[in-house]
């Protein structure tokens, strides 16, 4: 007999000799009282209004229930708490905290509830191209909205840095139907797309969906043109500086840097000629290994190296020659970096390794906050998917960056912010005057939501 799923109780055994029951009865509670500071978030950098000029809005508004900031606030910081998929707004669009959020805590119509459901927001995630679809009423200009990207990164700053390191990454998002752009990766070993990303530090500077049959650096000289003429827009005087890992130590990348006055620092795969520049180095670091019994390094400058299919100039490479656990360990790095910006060994460890720390946040990205969700039919669908959760990566870098710098949760990833920050339990009670929400007493980083709230609203104001 199948076991019975609708019950109006549950029995949890007794405790102290009192019978501990539940039922879902408890009136207007949210477990997502914490998502109050995703709002402050806004109000202090401005995404959404902004974001939502990205859009063009065909709807009659006669007709119109759901406005589409409202729209945008309810994907977005759905995102941020943890709800992935758009079906899950069917139960959230009446969730109070949402609709103060959302800016709606009634509905307009009868037949309605406060925030939109699954269908309208679908609507809005198949939202085409401004002029491209005239059935759809909703649009968007994907330009726009690569240059929001951009944009906040440059507000974030009180004043123009003078060096300013961009990083480049693929990624791989495994996908697991007939998506439009599907291909086989054979290094990742299933079906997929390989987005692009790039960050300057903690800020995200783009999010571009490929099909997974292209290049790591397919198309990354032309977003880091974009996005370099977006900076220096504003930041005539900044220096720039391109770093990314093997994949990217591509001629025409290099080429371009070097006639755009953008330096470059590139991890280079190794081959039998590079080895066997640095085969000195790499005997003085086995016999340092042997007498010391742990690993030792040694570097060097090659200067003047060009690949035998031929490179457009001859360049500077960074070898470090290191014997690890009794075997060869070389690994190489190309750069157009100057002695004054330190010696072999400050390029490859200080420079070049600290481009490790993007992977971190390539993971908030994509496993924190979704951004592999991309199950839509189109790749035009997935990307704006994709733009969707890098957005919830804006608003939550924003809320890690301005409220919570020198707490106990100043470091910590969007999952973990999430988890102690925004998931909070609170009973929310209406009145004619205001809307309290009564917090759980309990809740174990009240000191830290306190300090964030206050940061946040100073910052918005």
């Amino acid at each position: 007999m199948p076991t019975e799923c609708s019950q109006d109780s549950f029995d949890f055994g007794t405790v102290e000799g009192r019978q501990v029951v539940g039922a879902f009865d408890g009136g207007a509670i949210t477990s997502d009282a914490g998502a109050l500071l995703l709002g402050q978030t806004d109000k202090a950098i401005g995404l959404v209004s902004r974001l939502a000029g990205c859009f063009q809005d065909g709807r009659n508004p006669a007709f119109t229930v759901h406005e589409l900031a409202a729209m945008l606030r309810q994907r977005i910081f759905g995102i941020a708490l943890g709800y992935e998929d758009i079906v899950d707004h069917d139960q959230l669009r009446h969730d109070p905290v949402l609709g103060v959020l959302g800016g709606t805590l009634t509905a307009k119509r009868s037949d309605c509830a406060p925030l939109a459901g699954k269908s309208t927001l679908n609507r809005l995630e198949h939202a085409a191209k401004v002029g491209t679809d005239p059935y759809h009423k909703i649009t968007h200009d994907p330009a726009a909205m690569e240059r929001l990207f951009v944009t906040m990164m440059t507000e974030a700053h009180d004043e123009p840095p003078r060096r300013l390191i961009i990083d480049l990454d693929a990624t791989h998002d495994p996908i697991h139907g007939e998506q439009e752009g599907r291909h086989f990766n054979a290094f990742y070993d299933c079906y997929c797309y390989l987005p692009l990303y790039i960050f300057s530090g903690r800020h995200l500077l783009a999010a571009k969906l490929r099909s997974a049959d292209k290049d790591a650096a397919d198309g990354a000289r032309d977003e880091v043109a974009r996005i370099v003429a977006q900076i220096r827009e504003g930041w005539p005087d900044v220096r720039i500086i391109l770093r990314a890992d093997s994949g990217f130590a591509r001629d025409e990348l290099m080429e371009w840097c070097e006639e755009n006055g953008v330096d470059f620092i590139f991890g280079l795969a190794r081959n039998v000629r590079l080895v066997g520049a640095i085969k000195r180095e790499l005997v003085l670091a086995r016999r340092a290994s042997r007498r010391s019994g742990r690993a030792e390094r040694r570097f060097a400058v090659l200067d003047g190296w060009d690949t035998r299919d031929g490179w457009a100039k001859p360049r500077k490479v960074v070898a470090k020659a290191e014997w690890l656990d009794d075997k060869a360990n070389p690994r190489f790095v190309v750069t157009s970096l100057h002695w004054s910006d330190g010696d072999a060994r400050q390029l490859y460890e200080d420079v070049y390794c600290a481009r490790g720390e993007m992977e971190n946040r390539i993971k908030e990205c994509q496993a924190d906050l979704f951004a592999g969700r991309t199950s839509a039919a189109s790749m035009r669908a997935n990307q704006l998917r994709l733009w969707f959760a890098a957005f919830a990566y804006v608003v939550l870098a924003a809320l890690r960056r301005i409220g919570l710098a020198d707490t106990e949760l100043a470091q910590a990833t969007c999952g973990t912010i999430r988890l102690k920050l925004l998931k909070i339990g609170a009973l929310i009670t209406k009145s004619v005057r205001r809307v309290k929400i009564a917090f759980a007493s309990s809740c174990p980083h009240q000191v830290t939501f306190a300090i964030a709230q206050d940061r946040l609203r100073r910052a918005a104001a």
